[in-house]
This record gives structure tokens, sequence and C-alpha cells, in this order.
């Protein structure tokens, strides 16, 4: 009885710790904040978002942050796939290297950018001779915000690709299914959960870059400037109110986005693909063992 006491009390310790835990590094800040941002009123916060500046800084920070959550979303999807089902040299290596952004400071990962495409270096002037410039424009905003955003959607695939069964692509190759149409009916809808929180963590993290932006694409008003940067300038120039009231937003974007995917986690049941629905799996079974009979026979 004693045992069962003890055990009791030292779960409860660990949830009151967690809760305050979470009070104190999230729920308190962000009650703070937005009490800042409304201390004049819905009216001057409103005010202070339309700003001009303030305005043109969270759309650019939209557009650049669906640019960089569509090019990951694609591209980590193909990483994720390659990293999973396929064995080369050096896939240890390029499984760690993927990491690197979350190891590094961000504005080390823009130096990193300037080195290679800046305006003083080869492939820099080669694009630049093609009218493409990356420094202090804005490919080099979403080139920036891509390269710190990148692991999300790999690291949210990986594991659902690992855990998937490899079975059902075998059967749909068995019933003439090309492997492009295998991969749109039979494993994208079973993996589209991860995608999507690949995705949309990669688009919430672009939302609030800083460092890396700065460094490749400086800070211009109307041209370059992302909203964490008009932020970090507010409060250079002693405006607080402005800075708090656009951070507002980025804070509200983040939580809705995040309690739109929490919900959509629990409630995603992928539907059995049409492909192999019970007479198409098991005729593929039996073409599968027909094919496994004749080989063994040939074999013998």
């Amino acid at each position: 009885m004693e045992r069962i006491r003890i055990y009791e009390l030292s779960w409860q310790l660990a949830i009151a710790i967690v809760i305050s835990y979470v009070f104190i590094i999230a729920i308190l800040p962000v009650g703070a904040l937005f009490t800042n941002a409304f201390n004049n009123g819905w009216q001057g916060f409103v005010k202070d978002i339309s700003e001009p500046a303030a305005r043109n800084a969270l759309v650019l920070t939209v557009k650049v942050a669906l640019a960089g959550a569509a090019i990951n979303g694609l591209l980590g999807l193909l990483t994720a796939y390659v990293l999973v089902r396929f064995e080369f040299p050096g896939k240890a290596l390029l499984n760690a290297l993927v990491d690197l952004p979350f190891a590094i400071p961000t504005n080390v990962s823009g130096l990193m950018l300037l080195a290679v495409y800046g305006s003083g270096s080869p492939i820099g002037k080669l694009l630049e001779s093609g009218g493409i410039n990356i420094s202090y424009a804005l490919p080099g905003v979403i080139l920036a915000v891509t390269l710190v955003t990148f692991p999300f959607t790999i690291r949210a695939v990986q594991p659902v690709l690992e855990e998937f069964d490899l079975e059902m692509e075998e059967a749909a190759y068995c019933l003439g299914a090309s492997r492009l149409k295998t991969f749109w009916q039979v494993t994208l809808p079973s993996i589209w959960s991860g995608l999507l929180s690949g995705v949309v963590l990669t688009f919430a993290r672009g939302l609030a870059e800083f460092g890396a932006v700065v460094v490749v694409a400086g800070n211009i008003p109307m041209k370059t400037q992302l909203a964490a940067v008009y932020i970090y300038g507010e409060m250079e120039s002693y405006d607080p109110r402005g800075a708090t009231s656009v951070s507002v937003v980025l804070v509200l974007a983040a939580i809705v986005l995040l309690v739109a995917l929490n919900v959509f986690s629990r409630s995603y049941r992928p539907e059995f693909p049409e492909i192999l629905r019970p007479r198409h799996f098991i005729q593929a079974r039996r073409v599968k063992k027909h094919a496994e009979s004749i080989t063994s026979t040939q074999t013998g």
C-alpha cells in the first residue's frame, strides 16, 4: 500500500513539474507578449501591423515561407525516400548532414550560402551574369529559408516510410501497376500524414527565420525585410509596441498551424488503396505465389 502511494505521489509530482515547466517557458511569455501588444487596444494593434513596412514584411514572410515549404516538401520527400529505400556509398554521411542546419547557428548557414553563391564567388558571378542575384535579393531570402528548414520534411517522412509495409507495393506491382502509379495510389496516401507534418513545420519555421536572412539578404525595407528582421529593427528603434504587434501575428500563425496539424494527425486515417482492395489483393497474392513457385522450380 505504501509503495502504491509513493508511486501515485511520484507521477503527480512529475505532472506538476511538466505543467510548471511549460507554463514558465511557453505560456507565460506568450501571455505577456499578447498583453503588451494590446496595451492600446485592438485599434492600436491593427494600426501597428498596418504600417507599410510591417505589412510588407508580413506578406513577404508568408510568401518566402510558402516557397521554402514547397521546395522542401518536394525535395525533402525525395530525399527521405532515397535514404530509406536505397543503399549507396556515403549514405550514412548524407543522413547525418541532413541535421546540419539544426546543429549550427543560422547566421553561419547564411555565411555558407554567401561563400558559395555570393557576388564574389564563381557560382555567384555566373548567376549574376544570367540575371539572378542572391546577395541582398529575394532569391537569396528564399535560398536562406530553404536551407534552414530543409531537415523538417525529411525527418518527418523517414520514420513513416520505414514503417510502411513493402508487401503493399509488391502486390501493386504484381497487379501490373507502374512504379509511379504505385507511389501515387499506395505509398503516398500511407505517408501523407508525415509529409504534411513536415511541410507545416517547415512553413512555421520559415515564418520565424532571422539569422541566415540577415547575412544573405540584409535588412532592406520593402524588399528583403522579413517579419523577424522587422521586429529586430523595431526593437533597435525603441518601438517595442510595433515589434510585439508583429510578433503576435507570427505567434498566432504558429499556434493555429500546430493545433490544426495536431487535430489532423489524430483524425487522419488513410483509406486502403483501391488497387489493393480484397479481390485485387487476393489476385496479387496468387500471382506472387505462382511467380515464387516457378522461380523455386527453375532453381531446383
